[in-house]
């Protein structure tokens, strides 16, 4: 049982990340129609933002401390960082410790930005032009954004750390009864678990309660109709695109520290995410995050020794066997509208 209780764990952790970059793949599908290949580029992007703000708070200042010698005899070099040098030692170093999540204040603008030049600058040059076209040209801004990322990081991953509170791990067994360290698992993925929640709460409570939201949910089901009522749907649409980029964005933020960042792990969870999106229904927010969740924690299970050694390669392919089971019995998705992606 604390097998399977470790790897529903696992699953929600990975499932995170599948269900949050699968809600802006949706958002952006059935808004603007566009199946957009490039957003896990910016789930990338965010990551690197992180990565970008902890280089930027360890800038240090170089200093002589002639009470301190080297082996040499001469005066020891100190690096402070310059936040350190701002503010006292204590908040300086609780402002480099928490990094990732400060980044998250920076992430978000940049994001909404990165996300309206995208849909204004090329996007929106393709709503009426065929899918195909549409996923040739966001793979290829997938690859340019990749490469760019790849020339001024470098190819190695880059280690961000979690702050020191949640480095170490939680006895989660013993928590619901089971014998001390049973199940133990990282802090840092059940926080990332609790953000995703979070943030697709917040999506959808945008979109259920606020009249923007509504108005954009109206504009989905039939955008002439509101477009005859005098609003300027395509504003809002894209708008959305901006929350679609963001929402990504903070998600790669927040899972720095659980794969170091690196210029492919964009189009590593792209091709897994789309592949969610199309089991949970294009077009559905609701079949997004369902299927997100749920080919998490299948590939966990699939992951595990017991099973592999039964099914040798199991974990690699198992999404994709669902997706194409899926697809063969109900082409819309789980819940997909009708209609869509049954042609």
């Amino acid at each position: 049982m604390d097998a399977i209780i470790l790897q529903v764990l696992n699953g929600l952790d990975k499932g995170s990340a599948y269900a949050l970059i699968a809600l802006g793949l949706t958002l952006i599908f059935g808004t603007l129609g566009v199946v957009n290949f490039a957003h896990g580029a910016l789930f990338m992007i965010g990551a690197f933002v992180a990565v970008s703000l902890q280089k930027l708070l360890s800038l240090s200042t170089v200093t002589l401390d002639p009470t301190q010698k080297d082996f040499l005899g001469n005066p020891l070099k100190i690096e402070t960082p310059y936040v350190e040098s701002w503010f006292s030692h204590d908040i300086g170093q609780a402002i480099i410790d928490w990094s990732v999540p400060l980044s998250i204040i920076l992430a978000v603008p940049i994001m909404v930005l990165v996300g309206f030049a995208m849909e204004r600058g090329l996007i929106r040059h393709f709503y009426r032009r065929p899918h195909a076209d549409q996923i040739l040209v966001t793979f290829g801004l997938a690859i340019v954004i990749q490469e760019i990322v790849k020339y001024f990081f470098g190819a190695n991953p880059i280690p961000t750390p979690a702050p020191p509170a949640f480095a170490g791990s939680l006895d989660f067994g013993r928590l619901i009864g089971f014998p001390p360290g049973s199940i133990i698992y990282p802090y840092w993925r059940l926080v990332y678990f609790l953000f995703a929640l979070v943030i697709i709460g917040g999506v959808f409570s945008f979109l259920r309660f606020t009249t923007f939201g509504m108005v954009v949910r109206a504009g989905m089901a039939d955008r002439e109709t509101v477009g005859l009522l005098g609003i300027n749907i395509n504003r809002r649409f894209t708008v959305m695109f901006g929350v679609a980029a963001a929402v990504a964005g903070v998600a790669g933020v927040m899972y720095t520290p659980i794969n170091s960042p690196n210029y492919h792990m964009g189009m590593d969870f792209l091709v897994l995410s789309f592949v969610v999106v199309v089991v949970g229904g294009m077009g559905s927010l609701p079949g997004a995050v369902l299927a997100g969740f749920l080919l998490g924690i299948l590939e966990s299970f699939a992951s595990m020794n017991e099973v592999k050694a039964v099914l040798p390669g199991i974990d690699q392919i198992v999404i994709y066997l669902v997706a194409i089971i899926i697809l063969l019995t109900r082409p819309r998705g789980l819940m997909g509208k009708r209609g869509v992606m049954e042609d």
